[in-house]
């Protein structure tokens, strides 16, 4: 899929086949769940949801949902995540198992609070 011609969400999900739509679906909802103020892109050429800022990001592979929490976002949630890959800013899901939605509502509570607090600061710094 060439992700530079993607410009929606619903684009993105419908490029990808039955399997992998669903899944995405369930991801994108349960990060509105708990965003429901969020606002939705393509940035970086995958979708992302934005809320004073970068929330998170995801994107689907061949073998696996990437998940973009940011490095706080992975830091924080080391243990939880510790059964999956992660990196500096990423954790991978593998696309045959079910996506652990408890702990991506959670992860993704943390960058709301995360990101009002640092929009707060800013803000503040800026009068």
């Amino acid at each position: 899929m060439e992700n530079n011609k993607i410009k929606s969400m619903n684009e993105y999900i419908v490029a990808f086949p039955k399997d992998v739509r669903k899944i995405l679906r369930e991801l994108r909802a349960a990060i509105k769940a708990v965003a429901p103020g969020a606002g939705e892109t393509i940035s970086y050429g995958i979708p992302t949801f934005f809320l004073n800022g970068n929330l998170v990001h995801f994107a689907a592979y061949k073998k696996h949902i990437g998940f973009y929490p940011t490095s706080s976002g992975i830091r924080t949630f080391k243990k939880e995540l510790s059964p999956y890959k992660t990196s500096t800013g990423t954790v991978q899901f593998p696309i045959d198992k079910p996506l652990p939605l408890a702990l991506i509502k959670k992860m993704v509570r943390f960058r709301v609070v995360e990101n009002k607090k640092k929009y707060k600061e800013k803000t503040k710094r800026k009068k």
